[in-house]
């Protein structure tokens, strides 16, 4: 049994049907999905859900989707409560929602693919594609690979090389184009209307965005079904962070979490921060940049949801930081000594935000905070090169060591 009822615009409040759409015709603001949330409050419980296998279709209800395809090993991954890095920063209740380590890319993309790719069969496209930064193309290569999909991931000719094997190993066609994200994905919005192809984050966007809200749900659940007070989450095209809140929001509808809904912080990169300086504007509309940053993955000039973020921002009483490269760099460094968690440069960002709004008081250090790590530092391990010391190169003799931990002493 499925319970989204269509879609409706978030700006007009028009309906649609429940189908390849992503922006309104009568005032062009973005489409959502809509769900009949009495009856899903009659159809499951929160003890139901938490007997379920531990994968993102735990919450099926509150998915745009009718049967799942996909993603059956996806979502439920750890939130570490991060003692170490705690004391580091001088707060008292500190987790890492670690997306690292999800299945089978090592990104929370694999969260919203699985539920695009789902959507994307029942609509009938045979052919699966995105306009990627990297983790996206990994995802939608694997998921396509997983469903006998055709596939074409089209990315930056600038990728980690990592990535790009990332994708290539599942056999897609891969499309190195010349230009930034932006550029990439005005492209893939031209060849989704002329050949009718699905694009993930794209004509399939709607759906999509709804695979996010298993972060939030997760977060909530793994805390014993209650809110943290701060969340503090990467902003690329914008979908995790108002989906994050979308999720808390549908809790509390729901009647399975009360209490304060948490407040949502955005972190960009310095050299990417188009909705970080709307924000400190008071604008209400990001103005589109040119990225420039060590940070690929959320190098993002004109985030697709900004109006979104700083508007659950608002909402939510967040605010927003940006970082600069070595920031980044020194957040990635953080996280690795002091709870073993190897993230990409967008994980870096974020706790390099998070380390700033503590200092400013933004956070303060007796309120419990959910830091988002949505990428795996493995994919983008030379960004690390010359700020790590090298290995000890001794011989295989014992005396030779002993020798190396005498000159120590």
């Amino acid at each position: 049994m499925t319970f989204f009822t269509g879609l409706r615009c978030r700006m007009c409040g028009t309906p649609f049907p429940a189908e390849a759409l992503f922006v309104c015709d009568q005032c062009l603001g973005p489409l959502e999905v809509t769900y009949d949330y009495d009856a899903i409050g009659r159809a499951v419980s929160r003890e139901q859900v938490s007997a379920r296998p531990q994968n993102l279709w735990r919450y099926r209800e509150l998915l745009p989707v009718n049967e799942p395809l996909t993603g059956f090993y996806s979502g439920f991954t750890p939130l570490v409560k991060a003692d170490r890095l705690a004391r580091r920063l001088g707060v008292r209740e500190l987790y890492v929602k670690d997306d690292s380590v999800n299945h089978p890319t090592f990104s929370y993309k694999d969260r919203v693919v699985s539920v695009a790719a789902s959507r994307a069969v029942e609509l009938g496209f045979e052919v699966f594609a995105c306009a990627s930064t990297g983790n996206l193309a990994n995802s939608v290569a694997a998921h396509a690979a997983r469903l006998g999909l055709i596939c074409y991931v089209f990315i930056p000719d600038n990728l980690e090389a990592a990535k790009v094997m990332g994708s290539a190993i599942y056999r897609p066609r891969v499309i190195a184009v010349k230009g930034n994200y932006d550029d990439i994905n005005r492209l893939c919005t031209q060849i989704a209307d002329r050949h009718a192809w699905g694009f993930a984050n794209i004509n399939l966007r709607t759906y999509y965005a709804e695979g996010a809200k298993t972060y939030g749900f997760e977060i909530a659940e793994q805390l014993g079904w209650r809110f943290p007070r701060h969340v503090v989450c990467p902003v690329a095209g914008g979908t995790l962070l108002p989906r994050i809140a979308r999720a808390f929001d549908e809790l509390k509808t729901l009647g399975w979490v009360s209490g304060d809904q948490p407040r949502m912080h955005a972190v960009q990169a310095a050299g990417s921060a188009p909705v970080v300086k709307a924000f400190q504007a008071g604008a209400e509309f990001p103005e589109p940049v040119k990225p420039d940053t060590i940070a690929k993955s959320i190098a993002i000039g004109n985030p697709a949801d900004g109006y979104h973020v700083l508007q659950t921002l608002r909402e939510t009483g967040g605010t927003a930081t940006m970082v600069s490269d070595e920031e980044i760099l020194q957040g990635v460094t953080l996280l690795a000594e002091t709870e073993g968690i190897f993230t990409e440069p967008a994980g870096g960002a974020t706790l390099a935000g998070a380390v700033a709004l503590i200092r400013s008081g933004a956070i303060p250090p007796d309120e419990p905070l959910v830091v988002c790590i949505t990428g795996n530092g493995y994919k983008t391990s030379d960004v690390m090169q010359g700020r790590t010391e090298g290995p000890i190169h001794l011989g295989k003799g014992l005396a030779e060591f002993e020798d190396y931990l005498a000159a120590k002493v």
